[in-house]
């Protein structure tokens, strides 16, 4: 008889113990319910159902603690649907003028500003550029410098232009040197000139450095001064304007293969004249 209650009482625990995690859910507030339901779709990228869900959330539950990760994930799932990038964007701001945001999702939703924006002005609507412009004076450095970075791709050179403080800025005092060599490749796609009047950084180089100077006629001077670790060379030729290329091409210099030779070889330097203004390219 002992054993039997005993039995009784363990399938008794048995079936409470399966049944909780159901009650947990069926008890869970359904603003909730539906953030994690819209989390589950987001994971398998059926943006459309997961939009649904947050706007249920967001129509319904006005006073929901989950409100602020809803504008946050309603951004994503509108960011990842072409011809929606607006609607993205304006979730993103309202997410992030929103007091109770959680401070984990606060980045990734400006660096999701930053791209979408990026996209629309690149697409002709140039009201976005100052969504970009802005992002440059962030608090964040990461979100300044990222700004940067992307502004160096835009076709539009003049707005690009606006990222050459934080561009120069970083060059100076950041001590992370790939990222400083990032920049500096930003740079070089936004003006080349840029690179004019920085000072270079003192210290022992860890990896093989391609450097470039040019020199205008008449000057003994430098006007550009570039140090690259040599895995960036492609990088930095990239940067160079492909009608540019095409010009020094004809004159008998094929830059892709120069930086190929270089590391190649022993060769100390590769001088090229044109106009009376020197190029000097080498790998220390």
């Amino acid at each position: 008889m002992k054993k039997k209650s005993i039995s009784l009482a363990i399938i008794i625990i048995l079936i409470l113990g399966a049944g909780w995690p159901l009650l947990a859910q069926s008890a869970s507030p359904p603003d909730e319910k539906l953030l994690q339901e819209a989390k589950l779709l987001i994971f398998d990228k059926n943006w459309t159902e997961a939009e649904k869900k947050l706007d249920d959330l967001l129509t319904g539950y006005p006073q929901s603690n989950y409100y602020s990760q809803a504008l946050f994930y309603r951004g994503k799932c509108l960011a990842e649907q072409k011809g929606r990038e607006r609607e993205a964007l304006k979730s993103f701001e309202a997410f992030l003028q929103r007091t109770d945001r959680p401070q984990s999702l606060v980045e990734e939703a400006e660096i999701s500003m930053i791209d979408l924006a990026f996209s629309l002005y690149n697409g002709g609507q140039k009201e976005y550029g100052e969504v970009l412009v802005e992002k440059l004076s962030s608090p964040s450095k990461v979100i300044r410098y990222y700004a940067a970075m992307k502004m160096s791709y835009l076709r539009d050179k003049n707005l690009g232009a606006k990222a050459l403080p934080v561009l120069k800025k970083l060059i100076q005092t950041e001590p992370d040197q790939e990222l400083v060599d990032r920049a500096k490749i930003a740079l070089l796609r936004i003006s080349p000139e840029a690179l004019r009047d920085i000072p270079e950084k003192t210290g022992k180089e860890e990896f093989r450095l391609v450097k470039i100077r040019v020199y205008e006629k008449g000057k003994k001077t430098a006007s550009i001064s570039i140090n690259l670790p040599l895995a960036l060379a492609d990088l930095a030729i990239q940067a160079i304007p492909e009608e540019e290329k095409a010009r020094i091409r004809e004159k008998g210099y094929d830059l892709d293969r120069i930086i190929s030779d270089l590391a190649k070889s022993k060769e100390k330097l590769v001088r090229i004249e044109e106009d009376g203004n020197i190029i000097e390219i080498w790998i220390e």
